[in-house]
């Protein structure tokens, strides 16, 4: 659209497409809806059994009357109300000191294999006796009383298992929290319970459907009512204004890493950079690299803010943190890098006209499109290359083998390839979306960018889920709203992007034209929403009563859930039930289906 002249008649064909293209987008949202909801379905309806099928989770537990226990009354509450299918309960506890023991005492077990692997190797190097290893005691081990490894770690384990074990007593017994998990003896039920209002006021007894054991956060379960909602609007809070002063740093990096700036501010580059292959790669590549550089340092502090929320599973957490991840990326990649190339670019035609800020920006769009074309050719040629060969997890393998793994558990730990990273990935995916989108009409060439992008992708990625990757959660496609969610935002920054460059343009005829698009998107999203969203919130019955396989072994499923730190291996079945007597229900003994 760069070359096309102010009120020119061809300006009629951009308008036809940007409605077509708004239209394709409505047409594969839909299906793409109705597909992962079938999915999703599908994957519900499986006969086999899933532990956080039969539980729910409940917290913000009223106090506990005089002379009743926190599971006695938790266990009447739900009896009275599910008296055919409630099975017992499990009623939380703060782990936090447990939880610190514990994880010495799994170290102390690591380090314990690992010395009497390093003695067991150097018995088939040496002689028959071996070298013994050892290590100091002080701290990191760099300083301290020198000790023979295999002996002092085997006194540590058996005094932290002393500690560990009085501390599981004490954990059960005395701390117990405000929340519990419930479990029921069918499906139908605990999905039944987990859509339904149990309580007068919103604040007592809030039922939802329980995490997957693996997902679970235990210490955001004991997190009242008002304090989620009071943490929630301060985190977005707290978001907005790392959003806002964050194009700051952004738009400096975009304009420092040019090659001019640098030969300017770092002479003793000159030399390097005058070299004509060095100088063609680097006003390629260099501000994109400085910026996914910059960019990866983000994720990890927005998955601490959405932990801090009071979210109680993982998988919640990854959506949160990639909702934001998202927004970010939006206002401070795509606006950011946008109107901080046109400032430094027309900053004097700004000073001589500040009124004309508004079509300069306009009349700009269609120079960054470049940027965003390299931006996207450079994130599936190097970002997919990399994640094809995997060759920097390759080299920390084999760096970490050689120097650092001695045992087999270090091994297949260094190895462990993790899971596919949705909390960057899909805010990744949804930028590239927002990017193609609103340069489709005014830069066309970048189309092909994009469909390479997602063509690749959908063959790389499949491959890296199918093969490589080991999910650490299963949430049956409750990701797809969120990304519904952008992708409508994207489409809307599309539309009123194209409005305002039409205005500028002086096509007044596209005002009105355009102007029921942004609508339309509006009320595709309601209805998209009223349509199939209840049914990933929650667990549809009609999907709940399908038959299982195998019958239910209740104690199993009641034990998936119960914390590492809190079992217990040594004990057989009748012992650790009288060890969790405290915190576990036992009402429901003389009915068990077990």
């Amino acid at each position: 659209m760069a070359n096309i002249q102010e009120k020119s008649s061809r300006l009629w064909a951009f308008l036809v497409a940007t409605y077509w293209v708004s239209f394709v987008i409505y047409f594969l949202l839909w299906k793409a809806y109705k597909h992962v909801s079938a999915l999703r379905a599908n994957a519900l309806m499986s006969p086999e059994v899933k532990p956080e099928q039969f539980a729910v989770l409940v917290r913000d537990l009223p106090d506990v009357t005089q002379g009743q226990t926190r599971k006695e009354q938790v266990d009447s509450y739900f009896k009275s109300i599910y008296p055919e299918t409630f099975y017992r309960s499990m009623v939380v506890t703060n782990n936090k000191e447990v939880d610190k023991i514990w994880g010495e005492l799994e170290g102390c077990k690591k380090k314990l294999a690992r010395a009497e692997a390093i003695y067991a190797e150097s018995m088939k190097k040496g002689s028959s006796e071996g070298t013994r290893p050892t290590n100091k005691t002080g701290f990191l081990g760099l300083c301290g009383k020198k000790v023979d490894s295999i002996e002092y770690y085997s006194e540590k384990i058996k005094e932290l298992t002393q500690k560990f074990e009085a501390e599981q007593k004490v954990t059960l017994r005395e701390k117990q929290q405000g929340s519990a998990l419930v479990f029921f003896t069918s499906r139908v039920t605990a999905a039944l319970a987990a859509q339904s209002l149990h309580a007068q006021m919103v604040d007592k007894w809030t039922v939802t459907e329980a995490p997957e054991p693996r997902q679970v956060i235990w210490s955001n379960l004991k997190i009242k009512f008002f304090e989620r909602m009071i943490r929630q609007y301060l985190i977005y809070i707290v978001v907005f204004l790392t959003i806002l002063f964050f194009m700051i740093p952004i738009t400096f990096i975009s304009a420092l890493t040019t090659l001019r700036n640098l030969r300017k501010l770092l002479p003793f580059l000159k030399p390097v950079v005058d070299q004509d292959a060095i100088k063609t790669v680097l006003e390629a590549y260099l501000p994109q690299l400085a910026l996914i550089i910059f960019l990866a340092l983000l994720p990890k502090l927005l998955l601490f803010l959405s932990k801090t929320e009071g979210i109680p599973s993982g998988s919640h957490v990854v959506r949160a943190a990639s909702g934001k991840y998202f927004y970010f990326t939006v206002f401070n990649v795509f606006i950011g890098v946008t109107i901080g190339g046109t400032l430094f670019s027309r900053l004097k035609a700004i000073q001589k006209n500040p009124n004309s800020i508004v079509s300069l920006l306009a009349k700009s769009l269609p120079g960054n499109a470049t940027f965003f074309l390299t931006f996207v050719a450079l994130k599936f040629f190097v970002g997919y290359g990399l994640e094809l060969s995997r060759i920097v997890p390759l080299i920390i393998y084999h760096l970490k083998r050689k120097y650092l793994c001695k045992s087999e558990a270090e091994i297949k730990e260094a190895w462990f390839p993790g899971d596919l990273g949705y909390a960057t990935r899909v805010p990744g995916d949804m930028l590239m979306i927002t990017i193609v989108l609103c340069y489709s009409v005014i830069a066309p060439v970048i189309i092909p960018f994009g469909v390479l992008y997602f063509a690749l992708g959908w063959l790389i990625l499949r491959n890296q889920a199918l093969k490589v990757y080991v999910p650490s959660y299963e949430s049956y496609g409750r990701m797809w709203p969120h990304m519904h969610t952008r992708i409508i935002g994207a489409l809307l920054l599309y539309q009123v992007t194209m409005l305002g460059y039409f205005v500028v343009m002086k096509f007044y005829y596209a005002t009105p034209l355009l102007f029921p698009l942004p609508i339309s998107s509006a009320i595709f999203f309601f209805v998209c929403r009223k349509k199939f969203y209840n049914a990933f919130r929650h667990t549809a019955l009609e999907v709940a009563s399908q038959e299982l396989k195998e019958t239910s072994h209740m104690e199993q499923i009641f034990k998936s859930y119960i914390p590492p730190s809190l079992s217990s291996q040594k004990q057989d079945e009748k012992q650790e039930d009288e060890q969790y007597e405290d915190a576990l229900s036992q009402v429901s003994r003389t009915g068990s289906f077990v």
